[in-house]
């Protein structure tokens, strides 16, 4: 029975924000990345999951402006958090959205189990008991990077609570391990998290999501990563990193898409490279893989009644890259079906 493997507590406490550092402390940020501020309050959501109590961080945004009625739920990437969200949360509240950002399970500054479970189903049906426990039966859904894969997951779930799905430079478009790429264990997963360093994230971010450009502003998401990653939970949390890898690597949802029955937006900065595993790909293999300028164009024929959005010469993160451009673009696109 459901009830045996998750007894959901309705409990959200705002908590006071916390001074940021940047570059990070030394000492790096706590295990659910305390020390490290979020841009609005921060709440925290009590589950049982897997027979763990866990607690998942979130902001629950009103609109600045004349309410629409709607809410617009964000979901971050792998190396990202909700509050990387800072500029979309900014540019939907000003338009009448109610706005909520959540950190999944393993991430930010929510909880790092020891032992979980980690697969697109379970994250998607933890959102899902969030937005229950605040009331919310329909929502935009909106995914960047892994959350992308992510929101097609809680769309084929929850299809009717869907209002929109906009899928954000979303990885998982392509079957990397049918390509070819080799599979790696969650120990070697775990023996590169171990490793990472502010120095490699800026290095990887630089040359894989901005192509080549960086701007100073992406510093601090730089440091937030790093930090979180160096401080006193660093072997939790890279081994809950090595889970989620491996959870991305080996749970494609990139068959299922052409399922999705809910209106859907791609938006797609066309110049972005990423591709799991590229690291250590064969030279035939790593040059097949990861081409948005192809990948936005194919996804959208495959999904029934996509609309597709390219920003030519962007990369992973258009809506940080040109937030004007794009929060433009996106709210013209979410009054539309």
């Amino acid at each position: 029975m459901r009830t045996l493997f998750r007894a959901v507590l309705a409990i959200s406490t705002t908590l006071p924000l916390l001074a940021s550092a940047s570059p990070a402390p030394a000492e790096g940020y706590g295990q659910e990345l305390q020390g490290f501020s979020y841009p609005y309050p921060l709440k925290h959501y009590a589950l049982t999951s897997q027979g763990q109590d866990l607690s998942m961080g979130y902001m629950d945004v009103p609109p600045t402006s004349q309410a629409n009625g709607k809410t617009a739920v964000l979901l971050h990437g792998k190396n990202f958090c909700a509050a990387t969200w800072d500029d979309s949360i900014k540019a939907l509240s000003d338009a009448g959205y109610r706005v909520i950002a959540a950190d999944q399970i393993g991430f930010c500054t929510s909880s790092k189990p020891a032992n979980y479970q980690y697969s697109f189903q379970q994250l998607a049906d933890n959102t899902h008991a969030l937005l229950s426990s605040l009331g919310i039966d329909q929502a935009e859904i909106i995914g960047h990077s892994t959350g992308g894969m992510l929101a097609a997951r809680y769309a084929l779930m929850y299809p009717k609570q869907v209002s929109h799905l906009v899928l954000i430079n979303p990885i998982g478009l392509e079957d990397w391990k049918a390509l070819g790429v080799p599979w790696r264990s969650v120990d070697q997963w775990y023996e590169r998290e171990l490793k990472l360093s502010a120095e490699s994230v800026r290095k990887y971010e630089q040359s894989t999501y901005y192509v080549g450009r960086w701007k100073p502003e992406y510093d601090r998401w730089v440091d937030m990563l790093a930090g979180l990653n160096k401080g006193p939970g660093h072997k939790v949390v890279a081994w809950n990193s090595a889970l989620i890898y491996d959870m991305i690597f080996t749970q494609p949802v990139y068959y299922e898409l052409p399922n999705l029955k809910v209106p859907t937006l791609l938006m797609i900065g066309d110049a972005d490279t990423t591709a799991i595993g590229s690291d250590i790909a064969p030279p035939e293999v790593k040059a097949k893989i990861g081409h948005y300028d192809q990948l936005g164009k194919a996804t959208a024929k495959r999904i029934p009644g996509a609309r597709l959005i390219e920003f030519p010469g962007l990369g992973h993160a258009p809506q940080m890259e040109d937030p004007a451009k794009f929060h433009q673009q996106l709210i013209a696109a979410l009054k539309t079906r």
